[in-house]
């Protein structure tokens, strides 16, 4: 798919190990109205530092990521490498400084290796002629097995316009960001206010609503540019437009988010988690959260056991407002509890053969009022304990 007025490029750094790209860059023509979110972690790294200062202009043109390294936790020295790394990608593109977003991921503490990125940075650059988007989303993956992507395209007026996007996540993966990095960029011309609220609300109902472990990273950000090089009559709110464009927004972050729970450290299972019936959404979402995140109940998910009570368990203590005797829960279309007590009959052995399926739904009923939420997650494996015990070596 071509976005016009976009440019990409990655090489080789070697900044954890030699064998692989690991720096990126993604170049926009003109500046792009740009927006971003990031994490909620009190402990931030760096570049999450420095581009949420940069970003407030709402202008961006380049962005430079790597994997390997998060820059977190590495003090002045580390806001002095994001700085002067991307001071050099600035000077070579004849851009201003501040409109160059950093990005990071991987080990947390280890100080930069800023000579080889500075030295990787003139090819970089040069590479942008000849370099793809997958380009981008292989250089930012660490755990990840794949390569995440997703692009669709819509119309404003006569023009065509598209959205394309990146991701990398396995692990450390939470709402409120995760341990994920996700650029969107798009040839659209959008307004600059419209483009932020409809960001937001497509991150809300995509990246923060997965989870894969509970926990959350320093360096979470997703980051997106709209540079108008489609030539469209601008977006603007409250039109037919900007319904479409919502839209394609929101397809491509929940696809990508998708992808991240499906390549989830570990996993096996992709589940679906629908809390219906909650006294406000917010309760829902709690509850759902609470689901998702419960270690008892993902690990029955990989076990393929149909363990209900767990389950209950966890709307429980979730702190939103149930009523036991009202919960009602499905495994797909299985019925398993009424008015929170078993189904009895068949439903164990065909909850089990739900519990078999790589990707299925659990639904709750909270019976209470029209609150609803959607969260998707994983289940926890072996394979996630040795993954993470060895992430470093």
């Amino acid at each position: 798919m071509d976005i016009k007025g976009f440019q990409f490029s990655a090489v080789e750094a070697a900044i954890k190990k030699p064998g692989r790209k690991d720096l990126a860059l993604i170049f926009s023509e003109v500046p792009a109205q740009a927006c971003a979110v990031f994490t909620v972690n009190a402990v931030k790294a760096a570049p999450v530092l420095l581009s949420a200062e940069r970003i407030r202009n709402g202008r961006v043109q380049a962005l430079l990521v790597n994997s390997g390294n998060a820059n977190a936790c590495t003090g002045d020295q580390g806001m002095t490498v994001a700085r002067e790394t991307s001071r050099l990608v600035a000077e070579g593109l004849g851009i201003p400084d501040e409109a160059v977003q950093v990005s990071s991921t991987g080990v947390i503490g280890v100080q930069m290796p800023a000579d080889r990125i500075m030295a990787a940075v003139p090819a970089l650059i040069e590479g942008l002629s000849s370099g793809t988007l997958d380009d981008i989303a292989q250089a930012i993956m660490t755990t990840d097995t794949f390569p995440k992507m997703e692009a669709r395209s819509a119309r404003a007026g006569d023009i065509s316009y598209s959205v394309a996007g990146v991701a990398k996540g396995a692990g450390m993966i939470m709402p409120n960001m995760a341990t994920m990095l996700s650029f969107i960029i798009s040839d659209a011309a959008v307004e600059p206010v419209f483009l932020e609220t409809a960001f937001r609300n497509a991150v809300e109902s995509s990246f923060n609503a997965i989870t894969v472990d509970g926990d959350m990273s320093t360096n979470d950000t997703c980051l997106i540019m709209a540079n108008g090089m489609a030539g469209n009559p601008t977006i603007a709110p409250g039109t037919p437009e900007s319904a479409e464009f919502e839209k394609v927004l929101h397809d491509v972050l929940l696809s990508l988010a998708k992808q991240i729970v499906k390549d989830g450290e570990g996993a096996t299972k992709f589940v679906e988690v629908r809390v219906t019936g909650a006294a406000s959404n917010a309760d829902a979402k709690r509850a759902a959260l609470s689901i998702a995140n419960s270690s008892l109940v993902k690990t029955a998910f990989f076990g393929q056991d149909a363990n209900w009570g767990r389950i209950f368990a966890a709307v429980g203590y979730s702190g939103a407002t149930v009523d036991q005797s009202r919960l009602s829960l499905r495994f797909n279309d299985v019925v398993m509890a009424r008015n929170g007590v078993f189904a009895g009959g068949d439903a164990e052995a065909r909850g089990t053969e739900v519990m078999k399926l790589e990707e299925f739904s659990v639904e709750v009923d909270l019976g209470l009022g029209n609150g609803t939420a959607t969260v998707y997650t994983s289940d926890l494996s072996h394979d996630y304990v040795s993954i993470n015990a060895d992430y470093r070596t």
